[in-house]
């Protein structure tokens, strides 16, 4: 069995966990997943038997405790998966500024457009600050197709961290009837209809169906 075992939180709603979860299925990584449902009178208890922040997701190596998103990416690249950025040093450095961009970035969107798998709420959301974020991300994504991935449907060709990065924001838009142009949102169709990204829905949608505890 694996030593890696990756703390998240509910799949319908946490969008960073999705992050390092997809990126180690894209990888073939093997790791144990302990789901912790959100917003019941235990998570923060819970999540602090394993996290030193209180918040998810977090990696466990054996003895070593990973937090934050991009730097679990970062560690699962280094140690497991160096595939998962680009091989030639400018794709990679681009690569790595735009997927620190989202992780820092972006905050009117992820206010106004909360990662929902299980709902469709078209037309909700919009103000003109997010509408200034979806069109950098979706200038993002375009340039990077056009410049780093013409050998590939992906950002940079093939599957990077910097796809995984952007995993929440294709469920948002999808969620909130984000509509952009044939260059983006085939991108969308291509991430949307990955096996690993189908399976996330699926259990979202199963959380969905089951009651939260009392």
């Amino acid at each position: 069995m694996s030593n890696l075992a990756l703390i998240i939180g509910s799949k319908n709603y946490s969008s960073w966990s999705l992050r390092p979860w997809l990126a180690l299925k894209q990888a073939g990584v093997e790791f144990q997943e302990i789901c912790i449902p959100l917003d019941t009178p235990t998570t923060h208890t819970e999540i602090l038997r394993y996290s030193p922040t209180g918040k998810v997701p977090v990696l466990q190596d054996g003895d070593l405790t990973i937090w934050e998103s991009l730097a679990i990416c970062e560690y699962i690249a280094e140690r497991y998966a160096p595939q998962l950025w680009p091989q030639d040093t400018p794709s990679r450095a681009v690569a790595r500024a735009v997927s620190c961009e989202m992780h820092s970035g972006f905050a009117e969107l992820r206010r106004n457009m909360p990662m929902n798998c299980c709902a469709r709420l078209p037309g909700t959301g919009r103000t003109l600050k997010v509408q200034a974020d979806i069109d950098r991300i979706s200038n993002l994504w375009r340039n990077c197709r056009q410049t780093y991935g013409q050998e590939g449907v992906f950002l940079f060709g093939s599957f990077s961290i910097a796809d995984a990065m952007f995993a929440p924001v294709i469920s948002r838009f999808v969620t909130y009837d984000v509509v952009l142009d044939d260059c983006c949102q085939e991108y969308i169709r291509t991430l949307w209809s990955l096996p690993a990204m189908q399976e996330w829905l699926y259990e979202a949608q199963a959380e969905c169906k089951t009651p939260k505890s009392l």
